[in-house]
């Protein structure tokens, strides 16, 4: 009996300018390396551009994305880490609640690819890491690109997520958007 196939989607071309934020958790320097490395090939390849930054760790990741997504003109975020089981409990915590904040972001309209590996030792890290081996770093940001083509494709401009003030109404801002 064969082993599991795995397919990956080709990734979009950009037609027109765009560019990633990479926010990157260099504790283990080593993997965040090869995850940046993968992630920055996968964005040039696309025809597009990106920014790097550094959090202490993975759950400072989220917010960053967050702040740069409500300030800034980012058509995507990738994130990137590692997080290592470890002797306590808090290998649990920082896995669901960084993933947990990712997918909140990406519900609320955050195109973004979620490269934060969760493992049980640095040799599971490395395999993952290697952009010539598993490029997990890569797939995060095909992911993104991929969450970028499809808003583009749907026409939705970028906008606020949730209640509006009746403020911001009585000030002309309910409905408008900056793309």
């Amino acid at each position: 009996m064969a082993g599991a196939s795995h397919h990956s989607l080709e990734t979009p071309k950009m037609e027109r300018p765009t560019k990633l934020l990479i926010v990157v958790a260099p504790y283990y320097k080593d993997i965040a390396d090869g995850l940046i490395a993968g992630a920055t090939a996968e964005i040039e390849a696309a025809g597009a551009t990106w920014e790097l930054v550094e959090v202490p760790g993975a759950l400072e990741i989220p917010p960053a994305i967050a702040t740069a997504h409500r300030l800034s003109n980012f058509d995507g975020y990738v994130a990137l880490g590692c997080i290592i089981r470890g002797e306590t409990t808090h290998y649990d915590t920082v896995c669901n609640d960084s993933s947990r904040g990712l997918m909140l972001l990406g519900l609320q309209g955050a195109a973004l690819g979620n490269g934060i590996l969760t493992v049980e030792n640095h040799e599971q890290a490395a395999v993952r890491a290697d952009p010539a081996g598993q490029n997990k770093g890569g797939g995060a940001a095909a992911a993104a690109l991929h969450l970028i083509a499809l808003q583009r494709r749907w026409g939705k401009p970028k906008g606020s997520v949730g209640f509006r003030t009746d403020e911001l109404r009585l000030a002309g801002g309910e409905g408008t958007t900056s793309a």
